[in-house]
């Protein structure tokens, strides 16, 4: 027979509440309503009602026993809401291409006239000036549309005449 827990999980009256509400409404993620179940099911205090191991809290609700434990163990260390939240990313997935300063640069290029012959900065255009100013030496035209999407820079008025 196994050995019993040594870090036991006591929830208080309103940690359960709280727990129990979460994962009886349906609008919280299901990985967060997973872990709230987890934690009610391992609950040894007094207002626990029935004694479960990580072998039978994983088979109740499809985890593996090493999931439900380390569940517990981030409750017990860090926290309900380290138990039940994501841990948040440190740094983006993929670095900026255009820093503030670059961005500045495309900016400026947009508000200046269009080359000769055209009546408005287009994609390519912006691209291939950043380029040949030696702003960035690769870059494409989806981030250069993102970029001024995001600074709400327009590409130039075209001129339309009637």
């Amino acid at each position: 027979m196994g050995r019993g827990r040594t870090n036991k999980i006591r929830l208080s009256a309103e940690q359960r509440q709280h727990l129990e509400a979460l994962s009886r409404n349906g609008h919280a993620p299901v990985k967060k309503i997973l872990h709230a179940r987890v934690l009610i099911m391992s609950d040894e205090g007094e207002y626990g009602q029935q004694r479960w191991n990580d072998q039978q809290i994983g088979a109740a609700l499809g985890l593996h026993r090493n999931s439900v434990a380390r569940i517990r163990s981030s409750f017990l260390e860090q926290g309900e809401q380290a138990a039940l939240n994501r841990k948040p990313r440190q740094t983006p997935p993929v670095p900026q291409k255009l820093d503030g300063e670059k961005q500045a640069h495309l900016i400026a290029i947009c508000c200046s006239p269009p080359p000769d012959g055209r009546t408005r900065w287009t994609m390519k255009l912006l691209v291939d000036e950043l380029k040949a100013r030696s702003i960035v030496t690769q870059i494409g035209r989806e981030t250069v549309r993102c970029t001024l999407k995001k600074t709400n820079c327009a590409r130039g008025k075209s001129s339309v005449t009637v």
